[in-house]
């Protein structure tokens, strides 16, 4: 468990495609951004060791330092998420309480659109009459 723990800190390849997944970000795309083909960033994501001055341009197009490829944990991401979202059994992911009462946002926003619908259906109504007529 020991031997896993120091691979999974130092192979900053597996933290770099980590970092990809979590951004939505395809090998592809991030290729294309290196001027590399998407072999190469396969390569890159299998290799413990990337050079500095490679790191240095994946940092960069990840909108990252260096340093926090290097730090980066998922056991930290999934403690921060803990953290903020809170779960209380009752079959939704996110603690979701408004500050109004969504009925309320309804109501205001049916008498806004009311008068609207009555030009309009008066409108509808005139071409009926027009019809009609005809």
């Amino acid at each position: 468990m020991e031997t896993a723990e120091k691979t999974n800190r130092t192979h900053l390849g597996r933290k770099i495609s980590r970092i990809r997944e979590l951004r939505g970000m395809k090998q592809e795309a991030l290729a294309i951004e290196l001027g590399i083909s998407q072999q190469a960033i396969s390569k890159l994501e299998q290799s413990a060791d990337i050079e500095d001055s490679t790191l240095e341009k994946v940092a960069k197009v990840l909108g990252l330092t260096t340093e926090s490829i290097r730090n980066f944990s998922e056991e930290a991401i999934f403690n921060i998420i803990g953290n903020t979202v809170t779960n209380h059994d009752n079959g939704s992911l996110f603690n979701y309480q408004p500050t109004f009462n969504p009925l309320d946002k309804l109501i205001e926003a049916l008498e806004a659109n009311k008068e609207l619908y009555e030009r309009l259906l008066a409108s509808e109504k005139e071409k009926v009459e027009i019809l009609k007529n005809k």
